[in-house]
């Protein structure tokens, strides 16, 4: 009988080999081949990143990235000397009204590099290592449609939640149903609100790089206090 981690495992370990034959930028195979792809490795043992966006909304479809923070970390520390950050120039313009929660401006855009002229640094910097995001329909949505708009193809890969590792112990049907009967409103699981519960500082938010340190030390949180350094990767990713 399969583990969990291989049942996980083995539709990520097929379209990584996949696309590493089929990726048509060399860039882009680069990274498949590299990918930590065996879902029973430990999660000690396996070279993280934190990875995080800054977006004009939350529709890939009609807004664009703005800004890309990456922290390379392990479950024994983080490398903020090693940090990635890059503002970019969308291909449209953006509202004024997503600057309050970003503070990134057109002006800072507006000289900006293109996405497809930081991909290959951005790929260089995530190779090896498994991505780490809080709430990952942002980044791989936002990635993923950036890709292909390019013309370099499909973009998709496992990655670590933060998010969805809180949602398992605090999104149950039972203790929702339970809060809601006493009137509670539900547990939070935004990223600040997240690490209050593991006595983690509050980062000004919504700004890449340190949502990115934010996020790299809540999973160090998360597995000290309910994993192990032994969990397999396929167990936590999605």
């Amino acid at each position: 009988m399969r583990t969990k981690s291989e049942a996980l495992g083995g539709g990520w370990s097929g379209w990584l080999k996949d696309q590493t034959r089929r990726a048509a930028a060399p860039a882009l195979r680069a990274f498949y081949e590299r990918f930590p792809a065996n879902a029973s490795q430990s999660i000690g043992e396996t070279p993280l990143v934190a990875l995080d966006l800054e977006t004009s909304g939350l529709d890939p479809r009609r807004h664009a990235i703005l800004s890309i923070g990456v922290v390379p970390f392990d479950l024994n520390g983080i490398s903020i000397a090693r940090r990635r950050y890059w503002i970019l120039r969308p291909p449209r313009g953006f509202s004024g009204g997503s600057v309050a929660y970003h503070h990134i401006t057109h002006a800072d855009t507006e000289q900006a590099p293109d996405f497809a002229e930081i991909l290959p640094d951005l790929l260089d910097a995530l190779a090896g290592r498994l991505p780490v995001v809080h709430y990952h329909p942002i980044e791989r949505g936002f990635l993923e449609r950036a890709v292909r708009q390019r013309g370099q193809g499909p973009f998709r890969f496992p990655l670590i939640d933060t998010m969805a590792i809180e949602a398992r112990r605090y999104r149950q049907r039972w203790r929702m149903g339970l809060r809601r009967l006493l009137g509670k409103p539900p547990i939070s699981i935004r990223l600040n609100d997240s690490r209050a519960r593991y006595n983690l500082p509050a980062y000004e938010g919504h700004q890449a790089v340190i949502d990115a340190i934010g996020t790299a030390e809540l999973l160090q949180a998360q597995i000290q206090h309910h994993y192990s350094r032994s969990t397999a990767i396929g167990d936590l990713w999605v």
